[in-house]
């Protein structure tokens, strides 16, 4: 794949600086070669400008000049980012072929004839899928469910049976969305199951990452809202509401029946109890564990959750712990003498 610079800037409405070549593929600022292009996002990284070997960079107006060809941007790391776009194959060998003769799609669904099934996938009774949606193989469509457009599902993943997605939703491989909720009643013969009768419900341009879980809410609906980023292993419990444009990272675990409002930000490993609710636009610290409601735009960190200033002055103390320990415990020492000795006195 290849184009000329002034080809990129016309697409992204950026300004060549210098002479116009062909890039052939991309690269950081340390990688790439001479028929690439990178970009430099960070004014640290400056100084790796007078050693690249890139044919291009994309820069910013203020660097424009230390460079021998330039895309000048306002924002060089999107920018950057649509270009990776235009630099990445799509995957999958069968674009544009249909339903495989090796998927079963049952007589029952409706599958526009622009989406295409790849082999040993599988499409339950009910289930729709909208126009340029690709389904790889291994996945599994249950009874009922509704796929809008260009959605991509990547190998093995599973929709259990009404799960609903709107269009260009990004699943990749291994998610589970419909699972059971964990609804368990406790009796003198142990836990009795309760019936999940509900649905997931994911609006559009939502990414789900790799082996993250969704579960079916236990009446109503689990919802993942409009433009919601999931990253891989994500535990999304039932009854769950995602607001829209929120950020979850890798590991994070939210209970059942818990709210979050919008542009919410949850960084790696946090977890957040049920029926909590999360104010829009908060931010969850890594390893945060939030028992109780978040306020809008609060930033919160530690376990339990507690503001983000406070965690930070706790933790830049905890290393001194130990050392003010030894400096209690010989004042205990010094003081108990002192008592000891003026106790004697008053006994004279």
């Amino acid at each position: 794949m290849e184009f000329r610079l002034s080809e990129l800037a016309a697409r992204l409405g950026l300004t060549l600086r210098g002479d116009d070549c062909v890039v052939t593929g991309v690269g950081t600022l340390e990688s790439a070669g001479p028929d690439d292009i990178t970009f430099l996002a960070d004014a640290k990284y400056a100084a790796l400008l007078d050693t690249t070997r890139a044919a291009a960079v994309v820069v910013d107006e203020a660097h424009a000049a230390g460079v021998g060809r330039a895309l000048v941007s306002a924002n060089p790391y999107m920018d950057f980012a649509r270009i990776l776009f235009l630099f990445t194959p799509a995957q999958g060998c069968l674009e544009g072929t249909g339903v495989h003769e090796r998927a079963f799609v049952h007589p029952g669904a409706e599958v526009d004839p622009t989406a295409d099934i790849y082999p040993f996938a599988f499409v339950a009774d009910g289930a729709k899928i909208g126009p340029r949606t690709r389904v790889f193989p291994g996945c599994y469509v249950g009874e009922g469910c509704v796929i809008g457009e260009d959605c991509t599902l990547y190998p093995n993943v599973s929709l259990m049976a009404g799960t609903v997605l709107g269009n260009r939703v990004m699943i990749h491989p291994g998610a589970v969305l419909g699972a059971d909720g964990f609804g368990y009643v406790p009796t003198d013969d142990g836990r009795q199951k309760i019936p999940q009768v509900g649905r997931v419900v994911v609006e559009d341009d939502v990414e789900i990452g790799a082996n993250t879980a969704i579960d079916r809410a236990m009446l109503d609906r689990t919802v993942i809202g409009h433009g919601t980023k999931i990253d891989n292993l994500v535990q999304i419990a039932h009854n769950c509401i995602l607001g829209e444009h929120c950020t979850i990272v890798s590991q994070v675990g939210i209970a059942g029946s818990t709210k979050v409002g919008r542009g919410v930000i949850m960084a790696g490993q946090a977890g957040v109890a049920d029926h909590v609710t999360i104010g829009n636009d908060a931010i969850i610290g890594p390893q945060c564990g939030v028992r109780t409601d978040v306020e809008e735009g609060r930033r919160m960190g530690g376990h339990p959750a507690m503001d983000y200033g406070t965690y930070m002055r706790n933790m830049s103390l905890a290393p001194k712990i130990p050392d003010l320990f030894k400096r209690v415990k010989a004042l205990e020492k010094e003081l108990a003498a002192l008592v000891t000795k003026r106790t004697g006195e008053d006994n004279e």
